[in-house]
């Protein structure tokens, strides 16, 4: 089995594991040349090395762009390398992470802030004070001027305020985490883009040199044509 040498591991590894550095972008052959100074582009390095190169030239380039890693950043570099989807479900998380009450005062929360709440609250009001008033006339379990439906709106109103501003707050951090996601999203995108660019220059370089190759193979076919007629008239 034909073995050739990496230039980063310095080992003799099969053939057909190597990736010749004139294969690679002239950017990123500049980067493994910054870390290992006898790398040419004559050189050859396995693929696992191209890989772990590959993730650093992606780290080197946010670096430059946007600064130091985060670890949102470090995720999406890491879900690249190892060809993972970063786009979860948001809602399957958002619920596995949400405890009892914090659903509870979800539900409470749209209830009222649905017409449903609003009506029945209404219908309740206009029964409470239609009994005390007119069908009891004002000697009802709670007359005019209705301290104790005064008293239980008051409390009430005491109750669902936490619990609205409970629900708000996990608005916000579904939307916090949503906006995570996205930004994921976006940066995954725009590094595979890079990635895919760099892999069409690659596969145009591999293609130009076959053709180079078939071309002179060719040439080299011609002259010998060329050459045995020129010694025919000859013989």
């Amino acid at each position: 089995m034909e073995k050739k040498l990496c230039a980063i591991s310095g080992k003799l590894l099969p053939a057909h594991e190597m990736v010749n550095a004139a294969l690679l972008r002239k950017n990123l052959v500049e980067f493994i040349q910054q870390e290992v100074p006898g790398f040419t582009e004559h050189s050859w390095l396995h693929r696992d090395s191209l890989h772990q190169y590959r993730k650093k030239y992606l780290e080197h380039i946010i670096d430059n762009e946007m600064g130091e890693l985060n670890k949102v950043e470090q995720q999406v570099v890491e879900a690249i390398e190892n060809q993972e989807l970063v786009a979860d479900s948001l809602t399957v998380s958002s619920e596995e992470q949400s405890t009892y009450g914090q659903r509870l005062a979800d539900k409470v929360a749209a209830f009222g802030g649905s017409w449903t709440f609003i009506i029945t609250f209404a219908v309740i009001l206009l029964a409470w004070i239609t009994l005390n008033s007119l069908l009891l006339l004002n000697k009802g379990f709670d007359p005019y001027p209705y301290i104790l439906l005064n008293l239980i709106l008051s409390c009430l109103a005491a109750l669902q305020a936490p619990v609205i501003m409970m629900s708000q707050n996990r608005q916000e951090a579904k939307d916090r985490q949503r906006n995570e996601y996205d930004y994921k999203v976006n940066l995954k995108a725009e590094l595979e883009i890079r990635l895919l660019h760099e892999k069409i220059d690659h596969l145009m370089l591999y293609q130009n040199q076959k053709i180079l190759e078939l071309q002179q193979m060719q040439m080299d076919y011609l002259e010998e044509m060329a050459e045995s007629t020129r010694k025919r008239p000859h013989q």
